[in-house]
């Protein structure tokens, strides 16, 4: 009988293994999207590089892992695979991203995929053996692996706060949810707690993340909150010039004229002064005031904006 379960947990292990293999390779490639559009755009638009840094960290420390591991073949190869697409993920962000972006990914590379990765494994080989280096490599996989599935937070946040989906697709929810169950019940029928323990988390994260799209998903559709007005305000030589621009409306043009000075006029027909009889041009700052105001019940603060423009006559 004992012979029977053990025989039914190898193939468990063998299924949701290859399972998550391929669940997994998906997520991988979950922000493809997003590359195709900085290699189209040669840009990084903002993009952060922080999450591919924190992947590939996870995915090298977890393969180390089950280098160590007995029969951890399977963690192995999507691990590897893993490093492999997140590296080159990195290299492109590397490539298009700004001077101060590049400058910031690659310490932080320094930092947690050179230095810390490379702590965690001089320690355990120098300082543990056996067993007890797998066990202490596992709960620094599983300690990590609850920071990694905490990171959605500020995603479910957002998501609250502009009630709005965009961010938050829900193809990706999905697999990561599916994900995080395959390599659960992995963990469990292979007995190994330190890869089934944080995915429950994952599960639970997930679950929350695919109800929250149910809720907001025909909510407003952009991140961006709508813009209901915009209160514009000009002063020309200590002379306010009040404004309120709806969107759409013209600006006011005949107020400015009216206010405005000049030390020398133009010829009517549109031809220019001889450069050695013309006067020395004129200077005058008009400061421009903008109020940007969102509908967001109230709770979003205005935006204001004051420009200086230098006029010359």
């Amino acid at each position: 009988m004992a012979f029977i379960s053990h025989h039914f947990d190898v193939e468990m292990v063998v299924v949701f293994g290859i399972l998550g293999n391929i669940v997994s390779f998906f997520v991988y490639l979950a922000p493809l999207p997003t590359f195709r559009r900085i290699y189209k755009k040669k840009s990084t638009e903002g993009f952060q590089a922080i999450p591919y840094v924190v992947a590939l960290f996870s995915a090298m420390l977890t393969l180390y892992y089950g280098l160590l591991k007995p029969d951890g073949v399977l963690l192995i190869t999507i691990n590897t695979i893993g490093i492999l697409i997140e590296s080159v993920y990195i290299l492109l962000f590397m490539i298009y991203a700004p001077k101060d972006a590049k400058k910031f990914t690659a310490k932080l590379l320094v930092l947690l995929n050179g230095l810390l990765f490379g702590t965690i494994i001089f320690t355990t080989l120098t300082f543990s053996h056996g067993a007890e280096r797998i066990r202490i490599v596992g709960w620094t996989c599983a300690a990590f692996s609850v920071c990694v599935f905490i990171a959605p937070l500020s995603i479910m946040r957002l998501v609250i706060r502009t009630k709005s989906v965009e961010f938050m697709p829900l193809s990706l929810s999905f697999f990561l949810t599916l994900c995080a169950v395959m390599w659960f019940f992995y963990g469990i029928f292979a007995h190994d707690y330190f890869v089934a323990t944080p995915n429950v988390l994952g599960f639970s994260f997930g679950i929350v993340q695919m109800v929250l799209y149910m809720i907001y998903k025909d909510k407003n559709k952009h991140g961006i909150l709508p813009i209901v007005s915009i209160d514009m305000e000009m002063q020309v030589d200590k002379h306010v010039v009040p404004s309120t621009a709806k969107i759409g409306s013209e600006f006011a043009e005949d107020d400015l004229k009216k206010t405005a000075k000049t030390g020398s006029e133009m010829p009517e027909d549109g031809t220019k002064m001889n450069e050695q009889n013309a006067e020395p041009a004129e200077h005058q700052e008009v400061v421009v005031s903008v109020v940007i105001s969102t509908d967001h019940d109230g709770k979003e603060p205005q935006v204001h904006c004051n420009t200086i423009l230098s006029v010359e006559y």
